[in-house]
């Protein structure tokens, strides 16, 4: 890496606005007033990363048993995030009954036990479980009740001039409590505080975030947001002019693009140590500008070594990152050193810390990989879980430049954070999540993937979890499709490259696309493809090189660009390709030699693949369809004339007709029935099945395979 010479200003916090609409609010009820503040905030990645924070308001209620008007404490339920939260994501719970629950309790020792009376609290049956935090909200005598972790607050809250730094921007009027882990007891020392200083307007939590409260929603989200804006101004006049972290020592690469695409799937196909049947890894690259600010400067690495600091961080982000030389990254050996040494300081972290009742040691793997010039990756066993790890670890960067400006980083102390982690309360939410579809933490490219086979294919593997690149030659085709699986599946799971499996060069970007955008490959679906019908003496050479060069060495095309992926994964549980063939591959068809021949070539070449593959762990299979007619795009052109033609026929229904009558089933073929074998050959459910073929044709003794 290059000196940088040139001092760079370090970035600015963002000093947010108020965005409360009074038209919008006019015509609410006091619970969608609650709903229409904790959205705004949680929308506001300046106010709280996602899923942190809670927002709560005491409101009148009817008790649906008494008929009385009671005190109802609404407050964001467990697990929620209120960005994007509805009204059922907020617990209800008896304001009155909260309050009783004191008489419950000991002392800090009970924090885990007082947990367990919140549900007994539930106001109208409410299925939705109250937070850990609950506490915090039920026993302060306020009407509104704000707490977010923004990153500016936080900042404050993890340096070791915070304290100082909040007498001097808000003279007193906001407090200061030391750290303490969220639970019953930081509510009880809450309180007792704010009535021991009456006239606070909100209180810091040391390493947390603030608290803050108000009489009404719009006074209390105007609140919150002017208390953030003070802290990010504040910052902002302590880092004028000066550079982040003690200035940048290297340079950002011009081919950062490049160098995560071949480095996510090396250290993907090393993160082993992890317990069996544990998921595969799916990776997230991120080369923003804060954190290339960070990873490229002085203080990088003992900034790094100290950790995160908030518990919303922390969770997400494990102890502490593992950082890389990015002059060493081509180094297969000093990689796996790396990863070896990562999980050992892990496993030894757990040996220190753990207690008597601690769940057994979680997966060793880093979550957060940091490489100067570069920029950060992170991994997790789904895309989602590893796009956040890598923002909140980007909170945990604007934090540090902070806490920096101000007196110096602060990082939760090793003993809390590993009771953070292993905390009983959260091992049993974990507990309780529903178990993992099976493909997820796979990650497949499906060529012709805006096509009927490609796009079936593509959808049954993402409903089982799996990530996939879709691969087009037909950019607004392509995209239409991906756009119509983000709103069904989820944004991250699916994102799509152009590609004409016969240009070398995009075939090489699509799978290098497909490792930065999610760490590797598992899966390859070699689908794109073309029909053509016409008689020898009509077949031109043209036609002829144009069936081959799509259907047989495009399959070589794409099998080779997968193949260093592939054979990544081989300690993982090995990896698979399926060719979509044909029944022309196996039985003889009038009129179509250019095509039968090639799709023949192409799943030859799978059995070819087959026995190069086994010892890489990576098996081939082929699906032979026929007569897909029904949403697909090849027969949307002159392949259906064609064959129409050359059975005499229409080419409207009495096409269709003739194909399912033809069949010894006498049953439609679709995309989706493709779909269900491509699946099933792609999945752990064929793990000892290579080399084989599976024909989805409704029945053609003709084709039958031998």
């Amino acid at each position: 890496m290059n000196i940088q010479t040139a001092v760079r200003p370090a970035i600015p916090f963002a000093v947010p606005a108020s965005r409360w609409d009074d038209a919008a609010a006019a015509a609410m009820s006091p619970a969608e007033l609650l709903l229409y503040r904790s959205n705004l905030l949680g929308s506001d990645l300046t106010v709280t990363n996602f899923g942190g924070g809670n927002t709560s308001a005491k409101l009148t209620e009817v008790d649906p048993l008494t008929g009385e008007a009671v005190e109802v404490l609404w407050v964001k339920g467990s697990g929620g995030d209120i960005g994007s939260m509805k009204l059922d994501g907020f617990a209800t719970l008896y304001q009155r009954k909260l309050l009783g629950l004191e008489q419950h309790y000991g002392g800090p020792d009970d924090d885990d036990k007082m947990v367990g009376y919140l549900p007994h609290c539930t106001f109208n049956l409410n299925p939705r479980a109250a937070s850990i935090d609950t506490p915090l909200h039920s026993l302060l005598p306020f009407a509104h009740v704000d707490h977010v972790h923004p990153d500016a607050i936080i900042a404050l809250a993890a340096s070791a001039g915070g304290e100082a730094a909040t007498r001097e921007i808000w003279g007193g009027r906001i407090g200061w409590l030391p750290w303490k882990r969220p639970g019953y007891t930081l509510g009880v020392q809450l309180r007792d505080y704010v009535a021991a200083n009456p006239g606070l307007e909100g209180v810091m939590l040391a390493g947390h975030g603030i608290i803050c409260w108000a009489d009404s929603a719009k006074a209390c989200y105007e609140h919150t947001i002017g208390l953030i804006a003070d802290a990010a101004s504040y910052l902002n006049s302590r880092l004028a002019g000066q550079p982040a972290f003690g200035g940048a020592v290297v340079s950002s690469s011009p081919d950062r693009a490049a160098i995560a695409a071949d480095l996510m799937p090396r250290l993907r196909g090393l993160m082993t140590g992890q317990k069996p049947g544990s998921r595969r890894k799916v990776g997230h690259f991120s080369d923003d500008a804060e954190t290339l600010e960070f990873v490229n400067s002085a203080d990088f690495e003992r900034l790094a070594a100290i950790g995160t600091s908030c518990p919303d961080h922390f969770l997400r982000t494990k102890i502490a990152p593992l950082t890389l030389d990015p002059v060493r990254l081509q180094d297969d050996a000093y990689l796996a050193e790396k990863l070896t040494a990562y999980r050992a300081l892990y496993a030894a972290y757990y040996e220190r810390c753990k207690r008597a009742n601690s769940p057994a040691m979680r997966d060793p793997n880093p979550v957060v990989v940091l490489v100067p010039g570069l920029g950060r990756i992170t991994f997790a066993t789904d895309k989602t879980t590893a796009r956040l790890a890598g923002e909140f670890y980007g909170n945990a960067i604007n934090v540090m430049r902070g806490a920096e400006a101000i007196g110096g980083y602060i990082g939760l102390d090793e003993q809390e954070a590993f009771d953070i982690e292993y905390w009983l309360l959260e091992e049993a939410k974990l507990q309780r999540m529903p178990a993992p579809k099976p493909l997820v933490g796979r990650i497949a490219l499906v060529t012709g993937g805006a096509g009927g086979i490609g796009a079936a294919s593509a959808a049954r593997l993402m409903a089982d979890g799996a990530c996939v690149m879709l691969a087009d030659r037909d950019a607004n085709a392509v995209e239409e499709v991906r756009a119509g699986f983000a709103q069904r599946f989820g944004k991250d799971v699916v994102r799509a490259v152009v590609c004409d499996v016969t240009d070398e060069a995009q075939v090489e970007a699509a799978f290098a696309a497909t490792a930065r955008e999610f760490g590797g490959l598992d899966i390859l679906v070699a689908n794109a493809g073309i029909a053509s019908s016409a008689p020898i003496e009509e077949t031109t050479v043209a036609l002829w090189n144009r069936n081959y060069s799509v259907l047989a060495e495009g399959y070589f095309l794409t099998s080779r660009a997968a193949w260093p992926l592939l054979r990544r994964m081989k300690d993982q549980g090995g990896s698979a390709v399926v060719f979509i063939g044909s029944k022309n591959a196996v039985a003889a068809a009038t009129n179509a030699s250019a095509y039968a021949s090639a799709k023949a070539a192409a799943n030859h070449l799978a059995r070819c693949l087959a026995l190069e593959g086994a010892p890489e762990g990576i098996r081939v299979n082929v699906v032979n369809p026929d007569a897909v007619i029904k949403g697909s795009r090849i027969w949307d052109g002159d392949w259906r004339k064609e064959r129409a033609g050359a059975y005499g026929i229409d080419s409207g229904q009495e096409l269709e007709e003739h194909y399912r009558n033809r069949s010894m089933l006498k049953r439609d073929v679709l995309p989706e029935d493709i779909a269900e074998a491509v699946w099933f050959l792609a999945s752990d459910a064929s793990a000892k099945s290579t080399g084989n073929m599976i024909n989805v044709d409704a029945g053609n003794a003709q084709a039958f395979t031998r």
